[in-house]
């Protein structure tokens, strides 16, 4: 497909295409950020859903005035759905795996042949979840970095499905092993990874089919092809996954962890820079949800959200709601429209009534700053990998209540692993609710987490901390050794 055609005078050109879903986007958008700060002229790739979303969200002139740093379109090969909601996950997992290559590819090209101030395309950094892009960057002749958006020690669990459904582990032989305790099972031949069941597992093992589930056959595609990369960065630090790091770096090609992601952009880009200030939100922001918190004393409030996807029952809702209420803790609740999924998200009128005084409900906050505000003192939470690692930066011990994929295993991982969290069963009684934020407001188990949380939040800080934190060396290198690489 052609030579690379880079100069030696010419700028590096970084094309960045991250999963088309909100916790992928976010991570990436991060990695934009630190390569446009060091000299790379950056091409940011959403789907064209996605695309439209993000300006909605951002407003019509959210990009103007940036310099070397474009946003470019491919399709999903999916129909048009709500822009409020975000898309059907198998449907996507399936569609990305199978129309994205194509128009990728000529992305590229006519990037290549734009010239003026556009340079030629040296390199891409794809995620993990979008496996083709290192076909596309092969055809170029150019290196292709992985982003991993999960821990590693979830990335490891992903890397040895194969195995497990070798070994009969998975899928479930019918709809009772969920119920006649086999979850329960112990894995024990995972390098480093200690004390896992078949329930801790990423939230696959669920299926019974696994020739009719899309995702467990994305996930199995994308794994094959990680050892394609030219190297692979890890949205977390050494210090919270030593041993995992360790296994994973003697498997797979180069693997650096490079994370937390957003702390490495706070502490290595000015904070008044246009691309600092570059959101990467698809729903709008509501920020007087800061000033709110402003008012409020330390640690006295509890923050529930659960993410981007997370559907929930209406029942479910309630219950939280009436546990919200029961704790007397002032609370920040998050509650997307697209909630119940097809229908409107509605609290009880009563609820609202009885908490007006010390509740604030918000469609969608700027997370990584009520995370890291002095007023919050606990995170209700689904257990997502970004909003862990936002957790432990902002020292907020957390309340699991895991939805999809890797949560179940982060939630293992939080409570009994790293001692940051306490969780709530599935079915989310109002009471268990009400008590657990007590607990963890008020109680000696949350008195004690959050010493441990502050000790996560400083070794975070120490791992992307220029010029020697671990994070920040390790993403210079992967700059320096692999993506202004000659090829």
């Amino acid at each position: 497909m052609g030579k690379h055609a880079d100069s030696g005078s010419q700028k590096p050109h970084a094309v960045c295409i991250p999963y088309p879903a909100q916790g992928h986007i976010n991570p990436m958008m991060k990695v934009a950020k630190l390569l446009h700060a060091r000299g790379f002229h950056v091409t940011f790739v959403n789907t064209e859903f996605n695309h439209r979303r993000f300006l909605r969200s951002r407003g019509p002139h959210a990009l103007d005035g940036l310099r070397s740093f474009r946003f470019e379109t491919i399709p999903d090969g999916l129909p048009e759905s709500d822009l409020d909601a975000t898309q059907d996950i198998p449907a996507l997992c399936q569609s990305t795996m199978k129309n994205c290559l194509s128009p990728f590819r000529e992305l590229l090209q006519r990037l290549n042949a734009t010239g003026g101030d556009i340079p030629s395309v040296s390199c891409v950094v794809y995620d993990g979840a979008m496996s083709f892009a290192v076909d596309a960057a092969a055809e170029f002749g150019i290196p292709a970095v992985m982003l991993w958006t999960f821990s590693a020690s979830v990335s490891m669990l992903y890397f040895y499905y194969r195995q497990l459904i070798q070994k009969g582990l998975i899928p479930l032989k019918d709809e009772s092993y969920m119920t006649n305790g086999y979850l329960d099972t112990e894995i024990e031949w995972i390098p480093s990874i200690r004390n896992i069941r078949v329930k801790d597992l990423p939230g696959l093992f669920s299926t019974t089919k696994l020739e009719h589930d899309p995702i467990l056959q994305f996930v199995l595609h994308a794994m094959d092809r990680v050892k394609l990369a030219s190297a692979i960065v890890i949205n977390t630090f050494h210090d919270l996954e030593h041993d995992v790091i360790l296994s994973l770096q003697s498997l797979l090609p180069p693997v650096y962890p490079v994370g937390p992601l957003h702390l490495l952009v706070n502490r290595t880009i000015d904070n008044d820079s246009e691309i600092r200030r570059l959101g990467s939100n698809l729903w709008k922001e509501d920020t007087e949800c800061l000033k709110w918190l402003d008012t409020k004393a330390p640690r006295s409030v509890i923050y529930v959200n659960f993410g981007s996807i997370t559907v929930m029952s209406e029942k479910q809702l309630v219950e939280f709601a009436w546990g919200l209420a029961g704790s007397g803790k002032e609370f920040l609740w998050v509650i997307r429209p697209d909630l119940l999924g097809g229908e409107t998200a509605v609290v009880p009128p009563e609820f609202v009534a009885e908490t007006a005084e010390r509740g604030l409900l918000a469609s969608w906050c700027p997370q990584e700053k009520v995370l890291s505000h002095p007023a919050i003192g606990g995170f209700l939470t689904h257990c997502g990998w970004n909003s862990t690692l936002e957790s432990i930066s902002g020292g907020v011990p957390v309340i699991c209540w895991p939805f999809f994929a890797d949560q179940s295993t982060n939630r293992r991982f939080c409570c009994d692993e790293w001692g940051m969290g306490m969780e709530i069963g599935s079915d989310a009684k109002r009471e268990e609710v009400e008590a657990v934020v007590r607990e963890l407001m008020d109680g000696e188990k949350g008195n004690k987490m959050r010493e441990t949380m502050e000790k996560l939040r400083r070794l975070a800080e120490a791992a992307t901390t220029p010029p020697s934190g671990s994070s920040f060396v390790n993403f210079e290198t992967v700059v320096d050794k692999v993506l202004r690489r000659r090829v």
